[in-house]
């Protein structure tokens, strides 16, 4: 059987460092081995095209009883380390089912969504309301081996130590200042979050008509969650005429669907936007730097 490898999707994964387990280089020479193992383990037969995203190649298969699944084949990185827990935990709740899984090869056999069809052309405030209702369904008890919002955010206070000039001083306070207080919570890592719940990660299903993928999960505050539907579908929300407006209608819709408190939606944001502001002057990134700085401002009290 011959696994043909995207060129597209090398292009994502070839120089990627360890993080901490293996580079992109080395991983995809191994890469169509697993492929094949999994596809064996399993007794799935291929039936289309491969897709892809940043880090995972996935693959439509059918099951030996001829039902549609798609095999997810990951580069081992930290945040993806305990996908198939959260998955499992949910059990088709609000997200893809999980239906089988080997995490010493970080590959997984899920239940087939529509690839073609996610919330990035539905009309924001509808698609904010999904995400929102799919918050609400993600709302489990923390599993113990989840990494914690805790540890990350205490990583992040010791971050702002050295943040660059390029981030405005007022922020990088600001970011301290909420940071400090919402640590103090002892709910800080009492929930299992989807951590990345954005419109390209919510897919259309015939179970109900939208289920989250991609979870990335955290033992954190659910309100921490909110964040990736501000930083995406960015150029509409630019057009919109008047971005904080925008972006905190987004936030309003999503934190009412949800059940969550808005304002520490908005604390969450700010710490966050932050986050991606030392990321992205660590990589000499304008844009993503110009953006995180915008999102930070329409996050400010009135």
């Amino acid at each position: 059987m011959s696994i043909v490898i995207p060129e597209s999707f090398s292009a994502r994964v070839t120089g990627r460092a360890p993080e901490p387990h293996i580079s992109g280089d080395a991983w995809l020479l191994q890469l169509a081995g697993l492929v094949e193992a999994s596809l064996a383990e399993w007794d799935l037969t291929l039936d289309g095209d491969p897709m892809h995203g940043v880090c995972a190649l996935v693959l439509p298969v059918r099951l030996r009883d001829d039902s549609k699944g798609v095999l997810k084949v990951t580069w081992p990185h930290a945040d993806a380390e305990h996908e198939h827990l959260a998955l499992h935990h949910w059990g088709g709740r609000g997200a893809v089912r999980l239906l089988a899984a080997n995490p010493g090869r970080w590959t997984m056999l899920l239940e087939r969504l529509d690839g073609g069809l996610d919330l990035q052309d539905v009309p924001i405030d509808e698609a904010c309301r999904v995400i929102g209702g799919l918050l609400r369904q993600l709302d489990h008890p923390a599993l113990p081996q989840l990494s914690r919002l805790s540890a990350e955010a205490a990583r992040l206070l010791k971050r702002l130590d050295s943040a660059p000039q390029a981030i405005p001083r007022r922020f990088v306070e600001q970011a301290r200042a909420v940071l400090s207080d919402l640590m103090t919570d002892k709910a800080i890592d009492s929930r299992m979050v989807h951590t990345d719940l954005h419109y390209g990660n919510v897919l259309a299903a015939d179970r109900q008509p939208w289920l989250a993928i991609d979870p990335k999960p955290l033992a954190a505050d659910p309100a921490f969650a909110v964040t990736p539907a501000l930083w995406n579908r960015w150029d509409e929300a630019v057009s919109s005429g008047d971005l904080r407006r925008h972006l905190r209608r987004r936030l309003s819709i999503i934190c009412e669907a949800a059940g969550l408190d808005e304002e520490r939606a908005r604390s969450w944001s700010i710490a966050r936007e932050v986050q991606m502001a030392l990321w992205a002057a660590t990589k000499d990134d304008a844009g993503e730097l110009t953006k995180a700085i915008a999102i930070i401002k329409a996050m400010q009290r009135d």
